[in-house]
């Protein structure tokens, strides 16, 4: 029987439960849980999503931090212009093209999906982020770095454009043959969807 990991993130404490674990006052982490292992864990088995990952992670394997940087200050400032070429070079791929989909039949649940490669870098999107790189975020510092079959829930927030509670859930993407993580898998949850 294979154990699902939850890293739970309350203030500054992280705990590792048993998905089906709680800690008081992270009631959301349940039932975030249960919808993630039902209804999205099963998408990394897309042959779009493997081999976007495979395919980023050696186009961006020599990246330093100072192109990853110059390359998140540009899709920061993109955000706010008519031209966005980084945006739409990651808005218009088959990956983002699945995400959004995915989305739009989640019925409201699903409030945003990012695929994350191997440097933290978003490489598919169902709505652009305020940021390109996610590595310096728990989403992805809790999930890609500790492998395989980890399961990350973040705190519940209210979100301010859609007045919803949210959490967003991240997993670990595996390569299918050498089960090594290739990168990993957040979708934003409406708690009130649930």
């Amino acid at each position: 029987m294979r154990m699902t990991l939850v890293l739970v993130a309350v203030g500054t404490g992280v705990w590792s439960l048993p998905a089906t674990g709680s800690v008081a006052g992270d009631v959301h982490v349940e039932p975030v849980t249960a919808y993630v292992e039902a209804n999205v864990r099963s998408w990394v088995e897309d042959s779009v999503i493997v081999k976007a990952l495979k395919d980023h992670n050696e186009r961006h394997a020599h990246l330093s931090q100072a192109d990853i940087d110059r390359m998140d200050a540009e899709w920061r400032s993109q955000r706010s212009s008519e031209r966005r070429p980084l945006i739409d070079s990651v808005e218009d791929t088959a990956l983002s093209k699945f995400l959004k989909a995915k989305q739009a039949a989640s019925g409201g649940a699903i409030t945003e999906i990012f695929v994350i490669d191997a440097k933290g870098l978003s490489i598919g999107v169902s709505e652009p982020g305020s940021d390109y790189w996610q590595g310096d975020e728990p989403k992805w510092q809790k999930t890609y770095p500790a492998g395989a079959g980890t399961l990350f829930v973040d705190r519940a927030e209210k979100d301010e454009s859609t007045q919803t509670l949210q959490s967003q859930a991240s997993f670990t993407v595996s390569d299918p043959q050498t089960h090594e993580p290739i990168g990993t898998l957040t979708v934003g949850i409406n708690l009130d969807a649930l």
